[in-house]
């Protein structure tokens, strides 16, 4: 019984140890895919990241500017309307006649027929496709995706999006590159069908601003972090409110309880025979 017991042990002990090698085995070949295929982005120093900082509303209208002019062209914000950008890149003013310079369609009208009317603050900024098969046969069937939550789906997203942006080189000796490809390090395989959308010069900034590659980059990223977290900036507001309020209760909590245990911390007993 005891020599049928060891050699079941004996044999699980060896497939736990063959499982154990084939998962580290696995774990190093990914490794060493990833390194090999992926650079990983360095973490940049964003101002609107910290505890008590906010968006940069210049920088964001810079932003939705490199947008309209340079990703909208294959790129939708399906989640971000007109009416959302008042107060933040544009006044509503602006964002009106912005909205009245697209043609909507809607309907069906009192006859059932669908129609084109000009565009409202109520809806969606438009997207460059009419449909999702239109998107593909216009990108030889790979479909741009939409960027209005493209921060938070990708891993450091900031990180990520500006050095895939500003990341675009020549391919090092020894790296195959099929036609219609660009090199870009930081995009998985190293081979992208994107070409480089951004170029110094590329925009006419409103303000001024020299739009070298890595601005432009820098405030279409920072935008595009406001499309995922528009309510980043009221969360840290309603935040530091509800810390101080939290902060001026527990002072005045322990004030009150001094106040109401003074007595008893304060009085002497004695026992009288």
């Amino acid at each position: 019984m005891a020599t049928r017991l060891r050699s079941v042990l004996s044999k699980h002990a060896n497939k736990a140890a063959a499982a154990v090698a084939a998962t580290t085995a696995t774990s190093a070949a990914a490794v060493t895919l990833l390194s090999d295929d992926v650079v990983h982005p360095l973490h940049l120093p964003w101002d609107h990241t910290g505890l008590l900082s906010s968006y940069d509303c210049a920088s964001l209208r810079r932003g939705f500017q490199v947008y309209r002019q340079v990703c909208a062209t294959c790129h939708s914000l399906e989640r971000i309307h007109y009416r959302e950008l008042v107060g933040v890149t544009h006044s509503t003013d602006e964002l009106v006649e912005m909205a009245s310079e697209v043609d909507v369609v809607d309907g069906p009208n009192d006859e059932g027929e669908m129609f084109e009317r000009p565009g409202k603050l109520t809806d969606p900024l438009p997207s460059p496709y009419a449909n999702e098969e239109a998107g593909r046969a216009a990108n030889g069937g790979a479909l741009p995706p939409d960027l209005s939550l493209m921060v938070k789906a990708r891993h450091s997203g900031q990180d990520y999006l500006f050095s895939l942006l500003t990341g675009y080189c020549d391919a090092p000796a020894g790296k195959p590159m099929m036609p219609g490809l660009y090199y870009n390090p930081y995009f998985p395989g190293g081979a992208i069908a994107m070409p480089p959308p951004l170029n110094d010069g590329g925009v006419d900034y409103e303000d001024g601003t020299p739009a070298t590659i890595s601005q432009q980059a820098k405030d279409v990223v920072q935008f595009l972090n406001w499309c995922a977290e528009p309510e980043a900036d009221t969360r840290k507001k309603q935040a530091a409110q509800y810390m101080l309020v939290i902060g001026f209760t527990a002072l005045m909590t322990g004030y009150y309880k001094r106040f109401k245990w003074s007595p008893y911390k304060t009085r002497a007993i004695t026992y009288v025979k």
